[in-house]
């Protein structure tokens, strides 16, 4: 294994304490997380701070991560040629159908979403770009592992973790293999209520050359819309997009062998 410079490992770390919970940090608190002295902290700091990646609170003293971080991430966001193709499509469903559409990615075990339009029949406030999803109680997720080689889920189920999000989320290997095959048989994945209570989802794979998931988009909306409108009518114009945007990738309209 290669050796790992230790004070910029020092300094990702610290980075990697803020989240969708922690805003703010004092000091003490990064030193104790860490397990670093405090002299040692506060140069790692002042050294971010100084590039724009950490921010102090001139009021409390606590740290917070920089705008340095949203600069890098935007062009990040604006090299995904996925996200480019995908945008257009994702803005004309939201538009026709009043729901909330998302674009994400596979990272490691998990979404991430690198996409989001608002919809103008109910806020979806559990999402946002840049946050992650778990594979198996999410739309997204399923596509995204349903459309992946054998052996990568078979890697997948050997260290995947089923934590329950609702009453209604997959807890077992067994169980999420048995969906997996049914989402790539249909083509498509639904999570009923599985990842947010009282939130529906719809997905479909945005395939590559290969016929792997490079991407998924969902539809989201609330139960009560879910359960009036007939599946076949989002379901059509969900696929139509994203086998649109699936041969611009290099996709033909054949099946590949995963």
């Amino acid at each position: 294994m290669m050796n790992l410079i230790q004070s910029v490992e020092r300094a990702l770390k610290i980075l990697n304490l803020f989240d969708d919970y922690t805003e703010e940090l004092k000091i003490t608190e990064i030193s104790n997380r860490l397990k670093l002295n405090k002299s040692t902290v506060h140069s790692l700091l002042k050294t971010l701070e100084t590039y724009d990646y950490i921010a102090q609170n001139t009021e409390t003293g606590k740290y917070r991560l920089g705008l340095k971080l949203f600069e890098r991430g935007n062009i990040v966001l604006h090299h995904l040629n996925v996200r480019t193709l995908a945008r257009p499509f994702l803005v004309d469903l939201s538009r026709d159908t009043g729901h909330t559409l998302h674009l994400v990615i596979l990272d490691g075990m998990e979404g991430l979403y690198i996409d989001k339009v608002e919809g103008t029949s109910g806020m979806i406030v559990y999402s946002r770009i840049g946050r992650r999803v778990p594979l198996h109680s999410s739309a997204v997720g399923k596509v995204l592992a349903a459309f992946q080689s054998n052996d990568w889920q078979s890697k997948l189920l050997e260290r995947y973790s089923f934590f329950r999000q609702t009453c209604y989320t997959i807890t077992s290997g067994a169980q999420f293999q048995k969906e997996l095959n049914r989402v790539r048989e249909n083509d498509y994945a639904i999570d009923s209520e599985e990842n947010e209570r009282g939130i529906c989802c719809i997905a479909i794979p945005i395939k590559n050359h290969l016929g792997r998931a490079a991407a998924a988009i969902s539809i989201s909306m609330p139960k009560a819309q879910f359960e009036e409108q007939p599946l076949e009518n989002v379901l059509g114009k969900l696929q139509a997009a994203g086998l649109s945007i699936s041969r611009r990738l290099g996709y033909l309209d054949k099946k590949a062998h995963l």
